[in-house]
């Protein structure tokens, strides 16, 4: 069955992207499923209280945060994030019942349009390279590989515990400029 456009419509009216607060990091955590990040949540929003990281969240009226996705602005990798014209995007992940419908995109677009009025001229991110899918939908928004990613990265869990991560990626870009 395909979704009509009226009705793909009516579900973006519904949603809000805007900046989280705190007290939407619980709701990031998605019922269990991303638990293991709280202490990672947490950090990022520690960040973008100094001005280092900004969160976005898509917010479905009467269903809660259905979206999310990060911007780093700088880092110890300029070719990410330089904090002058170059910011990265992660954790960018839409709840299962809502990929396909214009989720993403939505908050792609609102994410980008901020930091252009910012003045950042590129954006970049890592895709894993198990997720096609997720590669396909950043090439339909102009994003290109631009190199392979090791994807080697460590958190600490909700438990206080190191967790060392080993997911290859491909580095893909976006210029900003008109």
């Amino acid at each position: 069955m395909t979704e009509t456009s009226e009705v793909r419509e009516d579900l973006l009216s519904r949603v809000v992207v805007r900046h989280l607060h705190e007290e939407d990091l619980p709701a990031l955590e998605w019922e269990g499923e991303y638990t293991h990040f709280r202490r990672m949540y947490a950090d990022a929003y520690q960040r973008m209280k100094r001005g280092l990281t900004l969160m976005w969240g898509a917010e479905l009226q009467g269903v809660g945060i259905i979206g999310q996705v990060f911007v780093q602005f700088l880092c110890d990798r300029p070719e990410l994030c330089n904090g002058v014209d170059r910011a990265y995007l992660y954790a960018f992940r839409v709840r299962a019942p809502y990929r396909s419908r214009g989720v993403g995109a939505l908050i792609l677009s609102i994410v980008e349009e901020d930091l252009r009025r910012r003045g950042f001229r590129y954006v970049t991110l890592n895709v894993a390279r198990d997720n096609p899918r997720a590669q396909a939908f950043y090439e339909r928004h102009g994003y290109h590989v631009v190199a392979p990613e090791p994807g080697r990265w460590q958190y600490i869990n909700h438990l206080g515990r190191l967790v060392e991560v080993v997911e290859p990626a491909w580095r893909m870009e976006k210029s900003l400029l008109p």
